[in-house]
C-alpha cells in the first residue's frame, strides 16, 4: 500500500483531544502565525491556510477572531515552538511538537507522560529520521495524472501523487506546501481540499502488542491532556 494508507493511519495517530484542547491549540497557532506574518489572512498565506484549516475542523469564528484580535492588539505573549522526540510503549517511535511560553513546563510535563509509562525520551532527531516531513493535499477525484502534469508544469518538487478509492492524495516536501496548494488549486479552482497541511508520515512500522496497548493508549491521552502540546505522530500499529 502507499503513503495514502499512511496518511488515513496518521489521521487516527495525530491527536487533538476533546474540544477545548482542539478550540486551544488552533487559538494558539493562530495567534503566532499573525503575530509573526501579520494578522490579515490576505497578506498571510500561512494564517490564510491555517484559518481554513480550522473551519474545517469545526472551529467556531469567535475562537479565531479572538486570537487574531489578540495578535493584532500588541499582545506581550510570545509563544515558541519545541519539538521532541523518542519511543512509546511497545517501542514505537513517537514525534511531539508543541507550543509554549514556558520552555521548563513544556518538557517536564512531556517528559513525565514518556517516564510514568515506561517510554523513553531521546535526544532531537532521534527518530525524525524514521517519518518524511511531507505536505499533503487530499481532495475527491480520480484525475491523479492530471494533477501530478499540473505540479510539474508549476515546478513543484513533488513526491508521489497517488489515487485510491476516489481521493487523490498529494505528496512533496514540507518546504514545498504553499507552491504546491498554489498550483493546485490554479489548475483546478473548483477543487475542494479535505486535507491541506503538513506531517509527519512515517516511513515503517511497529506493530504494539497486545499487552503493550493500554500502556500505550495512557501515553497517549498523557500526551493529549498536556496544554503544550499541539500534535503527537507516532508509526505504532495497534492490535485488533
Amino acid at each position: 500500500m502507499g503513503r495514502s494508507f499512511e496518511v488515513r493511519k496518521l489521521s487516527m495517530a495525530k491527536t487533538a483531544g476533546q474540544k477545548s484542547k482542539l478550540y486551544s491549540k488552533y487559538g494558539k497557532q493562530l495567534y503566532v502565525t499573525a503575530k509573526n506574518g501579520g494578522a490579515d489572512p490576505s497578506g498571510n498565506p500561512s494564517l490564510r491556510s491555517l484559518i481554513e484549516k480550522a473551519k474545517r475542523e469545526q472551529v467556531p469564528s469567535h475562537v479565531i477572531e479572538k486570537a487574531l484580535d489578540k495578535a493584532s492588539g500588541g499582545s506581550s505573549e510570545d509563544f515558541v515552538s519545541a519539538r521532541y522526540e523518542g519511543f512509546g510503549p511497545g517501542g514505537c517511535s513517537v514525534i511531539v511538537d508543541c507550543l509554549t511560553d514556558n520552555n521548563n513546563r513544556t518538557i517536564t510535563d512531556v517528559r513525565n507522560c514518556f517516564t510514568k509509562t515506561g517510554s523513553k525520551m531521546g535526544a532531537p532527531g532521534a527518530v525524525a529520521h524514521l517519518f518524511e516531513h511531507l505536505a499533503i493535499l487530499a481532495f475527491k477525484g480520480d484525475n491523479g495524472e492530471q494533477v501530478l502534469e499540473a505540479m510539474l508544469m508549476a515546478d513543484v518538487d513533488v513526491n508521489d501523487v497517488e489515487c485510491e478509492n476516489g481521493q487523490v492524495t498529494v505528496f512533496a516536501p514540507a518546504t514545498e506546501f504553499y507552491k504546491a496548494k498554489q498550483a493546485l488549486l490554479e489548475a483546478f479552482p473548483k477543487v475542494e481540499l479535505e486535507m491541506d497541511e503538513t506531517a509527519f508520515v512515517p516511513q515503517s512500522r511497529t506493530e504494539i502488542a497486545a499487552e503493550d496497548l493500554p500502556m500505550f493508549e495512557k501515553f497517549i491521552n498523557m500526551l493529549n491532556d498536556c496544554d503544550d502540546v499541539q500534535d503527537v505522530y507516532h508509526n505504532a500499529t495497534l492490535p485488533g
